[in-house]
Formats: structure tokens, sequence, C-alpha cells
């Protein structure tokens, strides 16, 4: 098991990677997705949590991630001793069609084709995404020990989503006013496979293994729209699509641990025994959907000593980073709250290779 850290898009610069490596890490997963742009509810020193405005604006949607500007950000992370594990999640700009089941979804298809051909010729071996309409919506701000500061969930989210916005981003700036029209969870899901199908042969022949991320907060409908992964079940269901190794998940242990339905560890074990964990996101919740909390790494519903005994049992050998952690009160909220949940998860990794 390798120790990671998550770098959203404006941290790509020298301070994040050195904080990075003091913390201990030797692997990065990077967000290539701005999504702090334009956003009137999110600051850049903490997650994103938006509102039904949606985070900002998608990007350019005919400049894709080259070769040459994925190649220059690993040397910069490699100058800085860490390796390139992920890149997590696709440009809404690249791919809105494909989610909707649009005109140009196979326009796109191409698009996300090439992107991951030019990962495969970087070397960087993993797509992370989140097949999602909603995104990550609904996520109020409240705290746990201490007072510090975390992200919850109060209860269903029901605004519908507008017209030219998709993953909480505005992707047509023009869109009519209205509404997404709505789907429901067969489409959706043979949408998915309409895209995992085409995609899954470019990633074989490229060397990349494409993570599926579940669907956080994971609600069967959210802002009137259908979720793939909102019960551990359905992770399966798409492992039954396709029977590629490159067809595997980014097992995000906070997210599985807020479903209504199974266990956690046993959802690892049985996907980890599959050698379908691409990587880890590892942090821990107190509750369950609509109602739940984000809390400290040592705190909360999750036996996060035994969710790294399992991976290393069973041979897990890939990359395992806190997504969140809570804002510490102090100068540096995020770096702290982010340098206790490292420490903590460097020490327990550590223990559970020694079989403890």
């Amino acid at each position: 098991m390798k120790l990671g850290f998550g770098f959203y898009r404006h941290m790509l610069d020298e301070a994040h990677f050195r904080f990075a490596r003091q913390c201990g890490a030797t692997h990065a997963v990077v967000h290539l997705v701005d999504y702090f742009n334009q956003g009137g509810s999110n600051t850049r020193t903490d997650q994103p949590i938006g509102d039904r405005h949606g985070w900002g604006h998608a990007g350019d949607p005919d400049k894709l991630w080259t070769v040459e500007e994925l190649a220059a950000i690993k040397a910069d992370l490699n100058r800085h001793g860490l390796e390139w594990a992920a890149v997590e999640n696709l440009d809404p700009a690249h791919w809105h069609d494909i989610l909707l089941g649009g005109p140009r979804r196979d326009e796109q298809i191409d698009k996300v084709c090439t992107i991951i051909r030019n990962l495969g010729e970087v070397g960087i071996p993993v797509l992370g995404y989140n097949f999602s309409l909603a995104g990550v919506a609904g996520r109020v701000k409240a705290t746990t020990r201490g007072d510090a500061e975390v992200v919850a969930l109060a209860g269903a989210v029901d605004d519908p989503i507008p017209k030219g916005m998709v993953w909480n981003m505005v992707y047509d700036r023009e869109a009519e006013p209205g509404f997404m029209a709505p789907t429901t969870h067969e489409e959706f899901w043979d949408r998915f496979a309409y895209f995992l199908n085409a995609v899954i042969p470019v990633a074989e022949e490229a060397g990349v293994t494409l993570a599926l991320h579940p669907d956080d907060p994971p609600m069967p409908t959210l802002r009137g729209q259908p979720r793939l992964v909102y019960q551990p079940r359905f992770y399966q269901k798409m492992v039954d699509l396709n029977p590629s190794p490159r067809n595997a998940m980014e097992f995000c242990v906070g997210t599985v641990a807020e479903m209504s339905e199974g266990d956690v560890a046993e959802t690892i074990d049985l996907h980890s025994q599959q050698g379908r964990v691409a990587y880890v996101h590892l942090r821990n919740v107190r509750g369950k959907v609509p109602h739940y909390s984000e809390v400290f790494i040592d705190e909360g519903d999750v036996d996060i000593a035994k969710i790294l005994r399992i991976l290393h049992g069973n041979g897990f050998d890939g990359v395992i980073i806190p997504d969140h952690a809570p804002q510490m009160t102090c100068d540096a909220p995020w770096h702290a709250g982010m340098a206790f949940a490292m420490g903590y998860l460097k020490a327990k990794m550590e223990a559970a290779t020694r079989g403890e």
C-alpha cells in the first residue's frame, strides 16, 4: 500500500508538493478540472460545496489535456519526489452529452479516448471518474470534535438541475431556461454501459485503468435525477458489465460507509479480492444518508485499521489518500487537518503491514 495525496488544480505548485512529501506521501492523485472557478459558495482552502447554481463553469470543450501539459505536471511532481498515480474526474465540457445521452455523445467519447491515450503515453496509470448527473451536491457545513468544520448532508436534495449544467458545473452558458429532462435508473445504466464498453478497449491499449467513484451523497436520486452506485451491490453490477481488468473502482470508503445498506468492510474485502480496487479514498464519517457528517479520521463509524488490514491481506498495492479532512482551528486550517489525517493513515498503514 502506498500513501498518496490529492491535489486540486490550483494546488499544483511547489508549496503543496513539498507539504505532501513532508506528510509522508509518495504518490499524487490530481484533479485537472477547476471546480472552484466562479463558484459563489466555494473557497479554495477547502473542498467545493456549491449550491443550486453549481460550483462554477466547465472548461473549454475543444481544449483537451495534452501530452505536453500532462508531461510537464508529471515532471514537476517527480522533481518533488512524488509519482503521479491518477487523474481524478473528467471535465463536464468534455463529456456532458455522454452523461446526458445527447447528440454529441459519440464525438465526446472520441475526446475521452484521446484523453485516455494521452494519459497512457505519459505513464499515468489511472483515470478516476464519477458517472453522475448531479455530482456531489447538497453538502452543508457542520462541525465535529472541538468544533472543527466539516461537510455533512442534512436531508434530501430536490432542487432540479438547470439546463446547461451537469456535475455541478455549467457547460452551456447560453442554455435556454428550464431544467434537465428526467430519466430513469435503467436509462442511466444504459448510458453508462454504452460509455464503458466504448472506452475500455482504448484503455486496455493505452495501459490505463478506469476507476469509478461511487455517488456521494449515495442517494437513489439527487436533484431529481437517478444515481448509479448508491448501494454497495451496484459496484458488482459495474464489474459484471465488462470483465476487463481495466474496469475498476475508485473505492471511496467514506461514501460506501454513508450508504443505507451493506457493510463497508465486507464490500472492500470483496472487491479488493477481485483486484478491482484501483485506488482508495479513506476518510471517516458518522451516520448514513440522508443525515451524516464527516469527522476526524480517528473517530466515526469506520474502523480504519480494519480496512487497512483487509487491503493488506488481499495484496492491495495501490494508493490510499485522505480525500477530505476537517478544518482545524489554527493559521492553516486545511493544512493542519490534512497533516493530522496523513499522519494517522501512515501509522495505521505501517501497523497493518506488520499484521497489527
